[in-house]
């Protein structure tokens, strides 16, 4: 945030100057007539360059993290219920708030605001911090003249999302270091141990069995090659983000990521319980239907299921009903469908919707806390192979050099 050097009078006409940090002169202003402090002068005070912080903006490196943003949101909800004016408020909240990204989109909000713009217009010259979704509820909020709550609903939303990715991930740490470490143990030995015991066995003229025919041949391709290796898998590790960063690339690998075994079923059903929970949340808001589902279908997070949300909408705008729209889809199970069925019959969707999210996220913590015991047993299988190969094809030849020495 920038710095600003001040010198103004006081009401007892005494010298005030000091340094403040704000968005802008004007805010600074203010905030010095709020003091009791009549501006007379207010300059910036010119820092110096942050190189890092240079590169990290060109290369649009910085991110606003969920939590971040959740903070954020909940800030903005107490304040706006406290009555506090919008501009204050995310000035105050500016104060606090050290992510670059977060603190650049903000600045320009409180601008577009004193242009005379809406909030929600101003949320959204900023996609990467603030969702479709997240806009059309403030939008909501300030149309209806209920901010705080739609602050609030958004809260409860992104705290949701939190706890389900959080877990999520912790369910999945555990094997992805296991396969990581596995890895690396097999590039040093292939590198370093396995070549020791070539020139070993070669110095010994043994019949080799194929086991430590593999190794050998492994790793002689593994120390001859490294380098084109390396420079193979920097190479896909970029083709493969240019690829999925195509809309056709990102469809296929979302698509990918919900059928491999296990992890998919879990995700397909965590993105359903983010479609349900946007769903009931935009409808009980006042959001019509077709907006609603236009908005969801942006900001699900899966390419794949936002194409089958936005097909739903399209099948609505043409008269068809929900739940027949839902069905040709295919994703949700028959009793989501008996849920989507009642609830459009009743005309309580809202709530039918929230029942759905709340059964597709129980459904998910389940799934969750078992994961670890249903990937184990791979793991101890794969680990176990790994140890086998590399048992009999180093200790094989050893044991037959050993007889060899007795007799």
């Amino acid at each position: 945030m920038p710095v600003f050097k001040y010198k103004g009078r006081a009401k007892s006409g005494a010298l005030a100057e000091g340094e403040m940090d704000s968005a802008s002169s004007s805010i600074l202003a203010g905030i010095l007539i709020d003091k009791g402090i009549t501006p007379l002068q207010i300059t910036e005070v010119k820092q110096k360059v942050d190189v890092m912080d240079q590169i990290h903006q060109k290369l649009d490196l910085y991110k606003v993290s969920i939590e971040e943003l959740l903070m954020f949101t909940r800030q903005m909800g107490a304040l706006a219920k406290a009555g506090i004016p919008i501009t204050r408020a995310i000035s105050g909240i500016m104060d606090s708030i050290e992510n670059p990204l977060m603190i650049k989109s903000l600045k320009d909000t409180l601008e577009q605001l004193e242009s005379g713009r809406n909030l929600s217009m101003a949320f959204s010259r900023h996609p990467r911090v603030f969702s479709n979704l997240y806009i059309s509820m403030i939008q909501v909020g300030e149309s209806t003249g209920r901010l705080d709550e739609a602050f609030a609903m958004m809260a409860g939303y992104i705290d949701r999302n939190r706890r389900m990715s959080n877990n999520i991930s912790t369910a999945l740490r555990y094997p992805t270091t296991v396969i990581i470490a596995i890895t690396i143990a097999m590039a040093i030995v292939n590198l370093f141990v396995i070549p020791k015991f070539a020139s070993f066995f070669e110095a010994n003229d043994l019949e080799l069995p194929w086991q430590t025919v593999f190794l050998l041949t492994s790793s002689n391709f593994m120390v001859d090659n490294w380098h084109y290796l390396l420079g193979t898998l920097v190479l896909i590790y970029f083709a493969f983000k240019r690829y999925i960063s195509t809309d056709e690339g990102r469809y296929k690998w979302h698509h990918f990521i919900l059928r491999v075994p296990v992890i998919g079923d879990i995700l397909l059903r965590a993105y359903l319980a983010r479609f349900a929970r946007s769903f009931a949340m935009a409808y009980g808001a006042g959001v019509p239907i077709v907006q609603g589902m236009g908005v969801i279908s942006r900001s699900v997070g899966n390419d794949y299921i936002s194409k089958h949300v936005a097909d739903m909408r399209e099948g609505i705008e043409r008269g068809e009903a929900l739940t027949i729209t839902a069905y040709r889809t295919g994703m949700f199970t028959p009793v989501v469908m008996q849920m989507f069925s009642v609830g459009e019959e009743a005309g309580n969707l809202a709530e039918m919707m929230s029942f759905i999210a709340d059964f597709y996220e129980e459904e998910v913590d389940y799934d969750v806390k078992t994961l670890s015991d249903k990937l184990e047993p791979l793991i101890y299988v794969f680990v176990g192979l790994m140890v086998l190969v590399l048992a009999l094809g180093i200790f094989v030849p050893m044991w037959d050099i050993a007889q060899l020495a007795g007799r």
